[in-house]
């Protein structure tokens, strides 16, 4: 379902006489006397009805014929939360063109990662988002480009195939048709430097954001050579498309409610050609596009969850830059505990991890190695591993399947399929598969209910922790966040302690 489905057209004027920040990325409003598009919450003075049509993409109202707004930079907003959530076509799709999925392997390729042919899943697009999967791509190669050019001394040339585009002339022609400008224009007076590999983007975030209790999450589970952390900043590296990079994060903890957020992000890439995949997965372990006021409002008259939503709000589910890895990691903590899962995969990152290139190293203290990759981990012995040998088993064969493409993680295919794929592998119940779940797919709906943690903060509200799977039920569709907000009383309660 559209977004547009759920709100019509009086509802979305409303919205935007109120400037509402909540409907931001849900939808825009074009107006046919300017020849322009804004987000919902332009500072501008607000158009009559009459002269506005509303779209529930960038990509529709710049196929529209509409430019967008320089004032309210409409592309700058986070995405739809209600397309970073959807399970359907159109939600996978989304996913994976904002990774760059249509420019490195054009239509036919994002097609065969969601399961239909080119010709279907562009009707389904249009239908759904006004535009299809080309002119996406192109709207959010446009994004990106214009990030660049405002907030980097990247050269143009270098700025076009960072972007993904194929030439300099496509990039050229793209800005002066979206933005009515030239690139130069765009960047004013600044004059481009010689790319380094190396950029500082700003990364917005609905609010609230409770950035610090996300912080801690990662850190607790940080993976020597492949993580770091530290008061108000994180930093890992990144198995990309084209090279490895590395991405530090400078988290804002608590900005003011009804505002956008901004995460600062440097990264340093092998290939700036990476730069949209390495963005994307970054703004998915942050959780950027989750709607927090949605959420706290489906809470709000629980007696369990409720009064941790209040406590806590804008709690994020993190999520991963790399399913592959979330799934072998989620196997190594079987049975054990956080410490003693990050152990095992510090040793297994030191024996068969990938060392970074030299730009990235550079760029990255402490940061060594990439997570090994699934095929390197299929061809390893079992009886080899730091762990029980069924353990081992289960993990070869899940790294087996990710190497020979039988499963994939990357946000495209159907999560249930992913999950019954999950469980056919020997050695992997609920517990890992839903894990997985929860941070490589995004899944707004998940519950562990035999998880320790979880039977551990019931107890501690007064609830009886055999009855969790029932209680959650009464959490649908954000059981995900309500998983976070009872784990989040452990790390409180240790606080306190």
């Amino acid at each position: 379902m559209s977004p547009l489905d759920k709100l019509d057209r009086e509802s979305c004027y409303r919205a935007v006489k109120s400037r509402d920040r909540r409907f931001d990325g849900v939808f825009y409003t074009a107006v046919r006397t300017t020849g322009i598009y804004c987000r919902p919450s332009c500072p501008a003075r607000t158009p009559a009805l009459r002269n506005v049509t509303f779209h529930p993409s960038a990509a529709a109202a710049q196929a529209a014929g509409y430019r967008a707004c320089k004032r309210c930079l409409p592309d700058a907003t986070p995405g739809s939360p209600d397309w970073d959530t959807a399970a359907d076509a159109a939600g996978r799709a989304m996913r994976l063109i904002a990774d760059g999925v249509v420019d490195r392997e054009g239509v036919p390729g994002l097609a065969a990662r969601v399961g239909y042919t080119p010709r279907h899943l562009t009707r389904i697009l249009t239908s759904e988002l006004g535009a299809g999967p080309l002119a996406l791509a192109r709207a959010k190669r446009a994004q990106t480009a214009r990030v660049l050019i405002e907030t980097t001394q990247l050269t143009h040339a270098d700025i076009a195939f960072a972007a993904g585009f194929s030439s300099v002339r496509q990039f050229n022609d793209t800005i002066r048709e979206v933005y009515a400008t030239t690139p130069t224009e765009l960047r004013g007076r600044r004059h481009g430097a010689p790319a380094t590999g190396t950029l500082t983007m700003r990364l917005a975030v609905r609010t609230p954001f409770a950035g610090s209790a996300l912080l801690g999450f990662l850190a607790v589970r940080a993976v020597p050579g492949v993580e770091a952390a530290g008061r108000g900043w994180y930093a890992r590296t990144l198995a990309l498309p084209h090279g490895a990079g590395t991405v530090r994060l400078d988290v804002p903890d608590a900005p003011a409610a009804g505002e956008t957020a901004f995460v600062t992000a440097r990264f340093a890439l092998d290939d700036l050609r990476d730069t949209a995949a390495a963005v994307e997965r970054t703004r998915r372990m942050l959780d950027a596009d989750c709607d927090p006021v949605a959420v706290a409002d489906a809470f709000a008259g629980d007696p369990i969850v409720g009064p941790l939503v209040r406590r806590h709000p804008g709690l994020r589910v993190p999520g991963h830059v790399d399913g592959n890895e979330v799934a072998v990691r989620a196997v190594l903590g079987q049975q054990v505990s956080v410490a003693g899962a990050r152990t095992v995969a510090a040793r297994l990152v030191r024996a068969h991890g990938r060392p970074l290139g030299a730009q990235s190293a550079q760029e990255a203290a402490g940061l060594t190695h990439l997570f090994p990759d699934p095929a390197t981990v299929a061809a390893l012995d079992p009886g080899d591993l730091p762990m029980p040998r069924a353990r081992g088993r289960a993990l070869v064969a899940l790294c087996a399947a990710l190497a020979d493409g039988t499963l994939a993680l990357d946000r495209g295919p159907d999560r249930d399929r992913v999950r019954h794929a999950l469980l056919d592998i020997p050695g992997i119940g609920p517990w890992t598969a839903d894990y997985v779940a929860l941070r490589a797919l995004g899944h707004p709906d998940v519950f562990l209910p035999t998880d320790v943690g979880i039977r551990d903060a019931l107890t501690a509200l007064g609830r009886d922790p055999r009855g969790a799977a029932r209680l959650a039920e009464g959490w649908r569709p954000w059981r995900s966040y309500a998983q976070m907000h009872l784990w989040q009383t452990l790390v409180t309660r240790e606080g306190d302690d």
